[in-house]
């Protein structure tokens, strides 16, 4: 009991706790079994510590360890610090099922919106922009986890409907339309030829978007230099957090280099939201910024 007899109420969100730690495991690529083995506890024990059922500290700084982060990281004690693309992105599938509105800058399109078409080429993608002298670092295994998050992202976004504003620039589109849906650069012509008109046929799908977007869905393009990380906050009714992230899913992705965060400081939460909202006011929306890209694409591309 807490003194004055009332019951003791923890300052640790203990669900958040075990959502990271799960998101942290998937980042490093292990499966519960191999955990436990380390730990030497059963998968069970594993599990239940991701559902936030946490018992010792000395388990955790343990945990933290294996899994290549700090305690204070597991803690959510002002920042989280992702290493890879992978562990992020399970960690926006868990914020993004607890809010009700998202804002979004992710290059060059947010994965929610993206076609089915996008999609199946992704994978492809990805595969493409795995460094030749790695010897095969990213593996196809590790390509089919990416897949699976991202299904998981959209399947829940189309079925429970959050508000989305997607804040989109212009500068990144062209960029994306030129080179096409690409891993490397390296690639046939007639192959290059096929990936640009992917990346066109993704821009016109933005062009419906905006002319007749769901109730749920906001876009806006910005004609201006957009920050260099990508960024999203997600809000609901009890919290807000902000993901800043170096890892981009278009055109020449980047999945493996770069340092990601995770902060529900209310400092950051503020400066993001009053750039969200300077962005969204000088954006293009709607029939005036289907034209913007309508105009984009009627553009001869440069000269090589």
């Amino acid at each position: 009991m807490a003194p004055g007899g009332q019951k003791f109420k923890s300052s640790i969100d203990y669900a958040s706790l075990g959502d990271r730690l799960r998101a942290y495991r998937v980042g490093a690529g292990l499966q519960a079994e191999e955990i436990a083995a380390q730990l030497g506890v059963s998968r069970a024990v594993v599990y239940r510590m991701e559902k936030g059922e946490i018992v010792k500290i000395e388990t955790l700084e343990r945990l933290a360890l294996l899994l290549g982060t700090s305690l204070a990281s597991v803690l959510g004690v002002e920042v989280e610090y992702y290493s890879n693309a992978l562990g992020l992105f399970e960690r926006m599938r868990q914020l993004e099922q607890a809010s009700d509105r998202i804002f979004a800058h992710f290059e060059p399109i947010s994965q929610l919106l993206t076609s089915e078409e996008y999609l199946q080429s992704l994978r492809t993608m990805l595969l493409e922009a795995v460094p030749r002298q790695t010897g095969g670092v990213f593996k196809q295994r590790e390509a089919d986890e990416f897949m699976r998050i991202i299904a998981e992202r959209r399947a829940w976004f189309e079925s429970k409907r959050p508000h989305l504003v997607a804040l989109i620039g212009l500068q990144e589109l062209q960029r994306f339309v030129q080179l096409g849906v690409v891993g490397r650069l390296e690639l046939p012509e007639h192959v290059r030829r096929e990936r640009q008109q992917l990346a066109v046929r993704e821009v016109e799908r933005m062009i419906d978007l905006l002319e007749n977007a769901p109730l749920n869905v906001q876009i806006g393009l910005i004609d201006d230099v957009m920050p260099s990380s990508t960024f999203q906050l997600f809000a609901s009714t009890r919290r807000k957090f902000v993901t800043v992230s170096p890892f981009r899913l278009g055109e020449l992705p980047n999945v493996r280099n770069g340092i990601a965060t995770v902060t529900a400081a209310p400092e950051a939460v503020k400066m993001y939201e009053n750039m969200i909202n300077r962005l969204w006011r000088h954006a293009y929306k709607g029939e005036a910024g289907a034209r913007l890209l309508r105009r984009m694409l009627q553009q001869p591309p440069p000269a090589s």
